[in-house]
């Protein structure tokens, strides 16, 4: 844990670009398990990248480790320096899915934005991966077919 910078740290920087260097990772002192890690991030914010207007979503991420997990007060940080990322909803969960899998190489991982309407239409985009020619594979597949079935009552959230 000597790697971690963040946790614990007596001062706080705030990173207001796009940063996935900020991403700390630890050892999974568990690795031959399987099982789910979870993060619900309610305070995402965004830019579009059309007009500079904020967007706000929450962001879940939820995976399976496999030798390194995502330390998260670093995950805190990075989500944070979306915050004047001028991107669209759907390049957001894409890229916080790929900077994740670079430096923990999950089992597998599933990302999900649900993003508070503009313009009276919310978008929630869904991404996941699964690790090639492996039952997690499998499990992304069937995962992406049926994350959605049951819509949502959307009622302004």
């Amino acid at each position: 844990m000597a790697n971690l910078t963040l946790l614990g740290s007596k001062t706080t920087n705030y990173d207001f670009k796009y940063n996935p260097d900020i991403l700390e990772v630890f050892d999974n002192r568990h690795f031959e398990n399987d099982y789910f890690v979870k993060f619900n991030c309610p305070e995402f914010t965004s830019l579009c990248p059309m007009t500079g207007q904020p967007d706000f979503a929450t962001i879940y991420i939820n995976y399976i480790p496999n030798l390194k997990m995502v330390e998260s007060k670093s995950l805190k940080l990075y989500l944070f320096s979306f915050r004047n990322h001028g991107d669209f909803h759907e390049n957001c969960v894409n890229v916080i899915m790929k900077d994740l899998i670079k430096i923990m190489e999950p089992r597998y991982i599933e990302v999900c934005g649900k993003f508070l309407p503009r313009g009276g239409i919310s978008i929630d985009p869904y991404v996941n991966y699964g690790i090639p020619d492996t039952k997690y594979a499998e499990m992304a597949h069937y995962r992406l077919l049926h994350h959605d079935l049951n819509f949502e009552k959307v009622d302004n959230r």
